[in-house]
Order: structure tokens, then sequence, then C-alpha cells
């Protein structure tokens, strides 16, 4: 293959990640925009690896082991994906197997060659695909620990491969980016709730549930229990201090990655603000960003510097 047809050949492969991408981006969709143009397909491959993990693990027609398997095949894919042998040719890799995505070959081009060219560390893939196995056997989280042990495998890993795509290594931001991944996983747990129980996954930890009296059965109504309330504040306030935490990173990046980083942070502080407004009951009113939000979200990045653990007007401190 000649050096023109081999770099369109890899073109397309980052343009099927970037569609992906758009496809499947729901939770801070402000933020996408801001993200630098010579980061964007490097990110797109990174996200597009890991959304097919993701349903590879949550694909209930397929036994456990047959997810297990599935993800075995992944794991070979991406190591095969970072040897410099590796080109764009037929060497690309065997044709997606079933329960495969139908742009497998695609991700694994653009992503092997963004690791090789950046220098990600493989480590955290494989991180992110162990969190993924665990997704397919545990529902259940006993405490804290336990919980955020899991999201420094499926969230944490995503936050510093965006730092390295972006030239940057560097021990504090990547403390404080994990803070923020973690918290960001965090609010969507709270914000899914129902979703996740529909699906047999209880992600706020027993032992926040038993202190509160929450009762997994009372999820079935259609209606938080004042006992579901209490806990789900204490979760929101222990993921405001996250995000507090996490708040150098936006900081700490210049250009357009930290006005993305910055969009991204704000988005999971509204969504929690929307949570805490609704009384903390996300089944009957499940919080969400929309075009609505766009001017808060405008004033609140050109006053970014004004806002430093400042809390809304009209809610309670729940710390």
């Amino acid at each position: 293959m000649s050096t023109s047809s081999a770099a369109a050949v890899l073109a397309s492969a980052y343009a099927a990640c970037e569609r992906d991408a758009r496809v499947h981006y729901e939770n801070f969709p402000v933020a996408s925009l801001l993200l630098p143009g010579r980061m964007r397909p490097h990110v797109a491959a990174v996200y597009a690896f890991a959304r097919a993990a993701d349903d590879i693990a949550d694909e209930g027609r397929r036994s456990p082991a047959e997810r297990h398997a599935l993800l075995d095949g992944w794991l070979r894919r991406l190591h095969r994906s970072t040897v410099s042998a590796y080109t764009v040719s037929t060497d690309a890799g065997p044709p997606p197997s079933p329960g495969e995505p139908a742009n497998t070959v695609e991700i694994f081009l653009a992503l092997g060659a963004s690791i090789r060219a950046i220098g990600l560390p493989v480590s955290l893939f494989e991180d992110l695909v162990s969190a993924f196995r665990q997704d397919i056997t545990t529902t259940r989280y006993a405490s804290w620990f336990d919980l955020f042990d899991y999201c420094r495998r499926s969230a944490n890993p995503v936050g510093r491969l965006v730092l390295r795509i972006a030239g940057a290594r560097d021990g504090a931001l990547d403390a404080a980016s994990d803070a923020v991944c973690t918290a960001l996983q965090l609010t969507n747990f709270w914000q899914d709730l129902k979703i996740d129980f529909e699906r047999g996954r209880i992600y706020l930890p027993a032992d926040e549930r038993t202190r509160h009296g929450a009762r997994e059965d009372d999820l079935r109504g259609d209606c938080l229990t004042p006992e579901w309330r209490r806990a789900l504040a204490a979760a929101v306030s222990r993921t405001r201090e996250l995000f507090d935490a996490g708040r150098p990173v936006c900081d700490g990046i210049g250009g357009r990655l930290g006005w993305e980083l910055r969009a991204t942070w704000l988005g999971g502080i509204r969504i929690l603000d929307k949570l805490e407004r609704a009384g903390f009951d996300s089944v009957r009113s499940r919080p969400t960003l929309g075009v609505t939000d766009t001017p808060w979200f405008l004033w609140r990045l050109l006053t970014w510097s004004m806002h430093r653990r400042q809390r809304p007007a009209g809610l309670r401190d729940s710390t």
C-alpha cells in the first residue's frame, strides 16, 4: 500500500471514530465543542475503544463467559495495535467477530496510531477493560472504597489519556484529573439511579444506603423515599468535594483544552445542582443538560475565577 493510500485509510479510520463519538456523546455535550482540533481524532479513538468495550460488557444477550471472551479478544487487538510492525494494510487485524462493533478494524487502526505517535500508556487501556469486566458480574458495591476503586479504572484513565494527548505529564494534574473523572462518573450514577436499577445495578454503596435506611425495593416506586433522598444528598455532597479537589486541573491547562475542562467540570456541577433542586429525586425528574443551560454555561465560563466554591442561590449546603 502506498504512503498516500495508507494515510487516506488512517484518516478514514479516525473519521469513523469521530462519527461514533458524535452519535453517542451524551453527558456534557457543550464541552466537546471546545476540544482542540489537533486532539480531537486521538480523543475520538480513545472514546471509540472505551465505548465499544463497554457495550461488549453490557451485551445482555450473551453469557458472562462469552462477554469475557470478547473482552479477551479486545485486549489482544489492543496489544497487537501497539507493535511497531502494525501498519495500515492487511496487518490491521481480522474482521470483527460476532459481538464486536462493525468498525472494530477502524478503531484499532486509529487507536494504534495514536498510542504509537503519542506514547499513550497501554496500562490505562487495560484498566478500562478490567472495569468493564467487573461490570459483567458486579452489580452492587459494599463501600465507598470499593466504588472508588471501580472509578479509578472505569473513569480516571480517560482523563489521564486526555492529558497525555495534550502533552501534559504532571503528577499533580493527574491527581486533580482523577478527582474530576471520579466526580463525573458518580454524577452519572446519581443521575441514572433508576435506569441502572432497572438494569440490575446499584452504585450507591451499601454502607451509605444502610446508614440512611434506604432499601432496594423502594426503588421500584415512581419517586424516591425520604431515606433514599437522604442517601443521595450525602452522595452528592461527597461528589461536590471531589469536584472541588479536581478544579486545579481546569486551571492548570491552558488554551482551548482548559476551556474544555472547565465546561466539563461545570456540566457535572450543573447536573448536581438540578438534582438538588429536585429534592434529590432523580426518579421523578432525571436531571439533564440542554440548550436552555447555555446562558448559564457562558456566564460561568466567563466568570470562572469569581465562582470558587460558590453555591447557586437558593440551594442549601449539603456538606
